[in-house]
C-alpha cells in the first residue's frame, strides 16, 4: 500500500500542475491557481516525508498534514470547476476526476491515521 500511496500522491501533484497549465493566465485565475499547486504539491511532499516518520506521533502528525492538504486541494479544484463551467472552458472533466481523487485520498489518509493511533496506542 505504501507504495502506491506515493505514486498516487505524486501523480494527483502532477496531474494538479497540469491542469493548472490549462487555465487562462490571468490575475483571478492565478490566486487560485497559485493554492492549488501549493496544497496539491504538499500532498504528495508530506505523505513521502510520513514514510520516514521519527515516531508513531510523528507519522500520524504527517498524515493529519497530507489529509488537510488533500482537503485543500478539494476546496480550490471545486472553486477552479464551478468558475471554469461558468466561463465554458471544457476541463470539467478532468477537473471533476481530480475532486474524485481527492476525496479519496482523504478517505484513505483519515482510515490510514485512525490505524495508526490505534497501533501507536498498543
Amino acid at each position: 500500500m505504501k507504495e502506491i500511496m506515493l505514486k498516487r500522491t505524486k501523480k494527483f501533484t502532477i496531474d494538479c500542475a497540469v491542469l493548472c497549465s490549462k487555465l487562462p493566465k490571468t490575475r483571478e485565475y492565478n490566486a487560485y491557481v497559485n493554492q492549488l499547486i501549493r496544497c496539491s504539491s504538499s500532498v504528495g511532499a508530506n505523505y513521502r516525508s510520513s514514510q520516514r516518520a521519527k515516531s508513531g506521533a510523528d507519522f500520524i502528525n504527517k498524515l493529519k498534514i497530507v489529509e488537510e492538504e488533500a482537503d485543500e486541494s478539494n476546496f480550490f479544484l471545486e472553486i477552479i470547476l464551478e468558475i471554469t463551467k461558468m466561463e465554458k472552458l471544457n476541463l470539467n472533466k478532468e477537473i471533476e476526476e481530480l475532486i474524485k481523487e481527492s476525496n479519496e485520498l482523504v478517505a484513505i489518509i483519515v482510515s490510514s491515521i485512525k490505524t495508526a493511533r490505534i497501533n501507536n496506542t498498543k
